[in-house]
């Protein structure tokens, strides 16, 4: 119920009581360009309050078969499209049965040769305009990975030592020893044949 409706029948439910509690003593009133007894006139305004009560029954009914009917209409179309198929699958395309379900042929598109033309340009153009390539293009392109120079290898920082706790003894790093270049050697001349 609109909030419009329900104040003007709350409205209407008061001016009511206000007829009963000061207008029983006058006989008719003029009115509207009529004339009403306090008995019509009480009966005028309780209609508008029904008339709107009806309209929010009506409403709430209207709801509730529009969502029984979509929820129906969802079901039988597809049992329909099924059943369509079935009776073409059945008779074929074009037998004229389909016409006594109210079903008609399926279309087939059928393309000009102009309009063929017309899609390839725009299927290349597509490609093209978004870089994609087939597997013949993209099977030479290789991806570069680039190597970042390595520094020194970090040296640890010994932690704090705790109070009380014995203080740590260094350990001396191994030493390194490189070994010297190999000489080359001269291959050995072969003997000469005399």
């Amino acid at each position: 119920m609109s909030t419009n409706r329900s104040t003007t029948q709350a409205h209407d439910g008061q001016v009511i009581v206000g007829i009963k509690g000061h207008l029983q003593n006058v006989s008719s009133l003029p009115l509207a360009g009529s004339t009403f007894t306090m008995a019509e006139l009480e009966q005028l305004i309780q209609s508008r309050i029904d008339a709107a009560n009806a309209v929010a029954g009506a409403k709430a009914h209207w709801h509730d078969a529009s969502a029984t009917y979509k929820s129906l209409n969802k079901h039988v179309s597809q049992v329909a499209r099924a059943l369509r198929q079935y009776v073409i699958n059945s008779f074929g395309e074009s037998s004229p049965v389909l016409a006594d379900f109210g079903f008609t042929a399926p279309k087939k598109a059928t393309l000009t040769p102009e309009q063929k033309v017309a899609r390839a340009l725009k299927a290349a153009a597509t490609r093209k305009a978004r870089g994609t390539m087939g597997k013949k293009q993209k099977a030479p392109i290789k991806g570069t990975v680039t190597v970042p120079a390595t520094s020194h290898p970090a040296v640890p920082v010994p932690a704090a030592p705790r109070p009380g706790a014995p203080a740590p003894t260094a350990t001396p790093a191994p030493a390194v020893v490189t070994a010297p270049a190999p000489e080359p050697t001269q291959p050995t001349p072969a003997p000469r044949p005399s």
